[in-house]
């Protein structure tokens, strides 16, 4: 059966409507009003490494796992119905056939994965797919590819990624690659973009692929917004504000131009991304593990013994729920509640989660603390889905109309 996007839409307000009208009692408190919501209700998330776990060590994820931070039970208890997953490919594989060949080999384990559970998972190319998925009580999977290293200069590759699924592409990972210079490599060769990333932005509107400005320089970021013509995303910042010098989150002038824009900053859960503390934590260690390697070497165990010392006498300082908070109303007291999203980065970041968040589970936690700290349901599912979709749906309005 097939829905149009408008027949869906009037689908998901009559079944939200219905749902709250059954479950809703004056007596509601917080808690159970967050685990309604999480379970009435999309849930966006817009990075989600589970492809490259998977390619690290295998494991069936539509079942439930030891490890890691999703699989689908989790997934269902927290509400989590539509986590993009991510393509990731790393700046080693930069300009070598593997790049491109990882990049297709990983979207083979998000097919598999639907094809294990046709059941419980499906894929989703589109914003109708989500709304679809969603109806039939499935959890969808998008795709988007961390690292435009495997488009290896090539449109024709470009257009094959697109048919296979992907729906963003983070343009940079942790270097300067041929499309974008990286907000962690200082050797800026290209002053922002590369002649190529200027024509791929056009082309990336076109085909209908949302621009993801995680990871990119400031250059990068401020060439793509005036470039785009379509509403880009930041899939897995975090807020500079918070942590002074680290340039991969986004200061608040450019969270001010991505909302001109009118995209979305999608806040990720990293300790080392909302909070001071662990930022120094990891900064300092970072400093002093260079100053050895330099002496002996990166492989050397004078090395490998200083981070188990440092790691034992200096426990990682893990932040809480209420700083990712923080990183949300900054946001939304510098440009409103339409501009702020979810992409916490599970199995992205290690064991550096914060308290209350440490898997795809505690989504109701969040939702808990929002209402918490006063915000209201509709604004709360602007949060989880309707901001980021509303991206997507412009993404693909611009290349309908290209």
């Amino acid at each position: 059966m097939h829905f149009k996007p408008t027949t869906i839409a009037m689908l998901l307000s009559m079944f939200s409507l219905s749902a709250c009208n059954a479950t809703q009692t004056p007596t509601e408190n917080h808690a159970e009003a967050a685990k309604r919501i999480t379970q009435q209700n999309i849930i966006v998330d817009g990075h989600i490494d589970v492809p490259y776990r998977i390619q690290n060590q295998w494991v069936d994820v539509t079942k439930s796992t030891s490890g890691g931070d999703f699989d689908y039970p989790r997934a269902v208890e927290g509400g989590l119905n539509a986590p993009f997953m991510s393509i990731y490919v790393p700046a080693s594989l930069d300009d070598s056939p593997e790049s491109t060949a990882l990049a297709h080999r990983l979207i083979d384990y998000v097919e598999a994965i639907v094809g294990r559970a046709p059941d419980k998972f499906a894929l989703a190319y589109s914003v109708e797919d989500v709304e679809k998925n969603f109806l039939a009580n499935k959890i969808s999977l998008p795709m988007g590819m961390e690292n435009g290293s495997p488009v290896q200069g090539s449109l024709d590759n470009l257009n094959t990624f697109y048919e296979r699924g992907i729906r963003y592409i983070t343009l940079a990972h942790s270097q300067s690659n041929h499309i974008s210079d990286s907000s962690y490599d200082l050797r800026r060769q290209w002053k922002g973009l590369s002649p190529f990333g200027k024509e791929l932005v056009g082309e990336m509107n076109k085909l209908g692929i949302i621009i993801d400005i995680s990871h990119v320089s400031d250059d990068a970021f401020y060439q793509v917004v005036e470039l785009s013509n379509a509403p880009v995303i930041a899939s897995h910042s975090s807020l500079r504000q918070f942590t002074p010098g680290f340039e991969r989150n986004m200061d608040d002038q450019m969270v001010k131009a991505l909302a001109e824009n009118q995209g979305v900053i999608m806040i990720n859960f990293g300790s080392g991304f909302v909070s001071p503390v662990a930022r120094a934590w990891r900064d300092n260690r970072t400093e002093q593990a260079k100053k050895i390697a330099a002496t002996f070497g990166q492989d050397s165990q004078e090395l490998a013994d200083f981070i188990e010392k440092y790691n034992t006498n200096s426990p990682y300082p893990f932040a809480t729920l209420e700083i990712v908070l923080d990183h949300i109303d900054h946001v939304v007291s510098l440009v409103g509640i339409d501009y702020v999203g979810i992409g916490s980065d599970y199995d992205g970041v290690g064991d550096s989660l914060p308290v209350n968040l440490k898997d795809v589970s505690d989504f109701p936690n969040l939702v808990e603390g929002l209402l918490d700290r006063g915000y209201s349901e509709s604004d709360i599912k602007k949060i989880l889905n309707e901001n980021v979709l509303r991206v997507w749906r412009e993404v693909e309005k611009v290349a309908r109309e290209s």
